[in-house]
């Protein structure tokens, strides 16, 4: 692959994404929304031999936008790097870019050059040993933000390629009646939600919700009639939350559950009676009939995800799931809630 190639093939598969109708791609952009959320911070190695830009570069890197590794010389930059792979390489020398891009692997980093100089030969020489981006080290604090930012996306599109390749996720992430994510997207990027939400110390509310009496309209209806609702059903959810955030997973035959990030146990409760309207308030069309169709809820609200506590993801979900058990035996078309205070909630 040519020097900086990786940047290229990604910039042209998101343009050519770019060019086809957004209504053909709207299942697969939430779910590479969700899988960028869910990833860690991407590994950055900054090899700075100017102790001065090393340390303004420590101060101004979040540590939730890279996890950084921080060395001063070519030599032990080279050795880091051989140890453990890091998808971005941040550094002031022409001799480690040239080094980078001489190794025969299978995976190439971002390397974003820092310049001595912000002047176009500086950028060229950047650019001519390898580099992917150049930025002076002179340059306004907007910029510097702007160009680190720039390599945190294209790491992490990366990352979710070669995730998607190798799990052939494209072929399960989508529940292909419904267009919402699959139970096997769920059971695998809930978990993980879960995680990314107890290393930040983050909200996170998961509702359950049950199409009721949903074996009549298949009975009296016809199956057609309950594949329609069904359908329906995982619009009026998605179109209520909020897009790229929260997400929709089709978990069983009429059983769906909602995933809130950032979403504690009052906001998720309030979520939870919005899409209970939102599903009772009007009737779903279907051959020129109005249905009415409604719903059951169950809310697990968690206003501060712990960290360290095992096997969380199957308790949270069971929580939710006994909620929505209660709303089913208290008369359907109803919201449960249970905040979540701990194993013994």
């Amino acid at each position: 692959m040519p020097l900086g190639g990786q940047t290229t093939v990604i910039q042209r598969l998101l343009e050519r994404r770019a060019e086809r109708p957004a209504e053909a791609h709207e299942g697969t952009t939430a779910t590479v929304a969700v899988m960028l959320r869910v990833l860690p911070a991407p590994k950055a190695l900054l090899a700075l031999q100017d102790p001065g830009v090393r340390a303004q570069l420590m101060r101004r890197i979040a540590p939730d936008v890279f996890e950084i590794d921080s060395v001063a010389s070519d030599q032990e930059a080279l050795e880091r790097f051989t140890a453990e792979y890091r998808p971005v390489v941040i550094t002031d020398s022409l001799e480690l870019i040239r080094q980078l891009r001489s190794r025969k692997a299978m995976r190439s980093p971002f390397v974003l050059y820092v310049a001595e100089l912000d002047e176009g030969p500086e950028r060229e020489a950047g650019l001519n040993a390898g580099a992917d981006e150049c930025v002076g080290r002179r340059a306004p604090e907007r910029e510097l933000d702007a160009r680190i930012a720039a390599a945190r996306r294209i790491a992490e599109l990366e990352a979710v390629l070669r995730i998607t390749l190798e799990e052939n996720r494209k072929l399960s992430a989508t529940d292909e009646l419904t267009r919402v994510a699959s139970r096997r997207f769920f059971g695998k990027h809930f978990p993980r939600e879960i995680e990314r939400a107890a290393r930040y110390q983050r909200a996170l509310s998961l509702i359950l919700c049950d199409i009721d009496f949903f074996k009549t309209f298949n009975d009296t209806m016809g199956h057609a009639c309950g594949d329609d609702i069904l359908r329906q059903f995982g619009t009026r959810l998605q179109e209520a939350l909020r897009r790229g955030v929260d997400w929709v997973a089709r978990i069983g035959g009429e059983e769906f559950a909602v995933v809130l990030p950032e979403t504690g146990y009052e906001r998720g409760l309030e979520v939870a009676r919005k899409l209970r309207a939102a599903v009772a308030g009007s009737p779903f069309p279907h051959e020129g009939q109005d249905i009415a169709v409604t719903a059951s809820f169950g809310l697990c609200g968690l206003d501060c995800v712990p960290a360290g506590e095992r096997e969380l993801a199957g308790r949270v979900l069971k929580i939710a799931d006994a909620a929505l058990y209660r709303s089913k035996q208290s008369g359907r078309n109803r919201v449960t809630a249970t905040r979540y205070n701990g194993p013994g909630t």
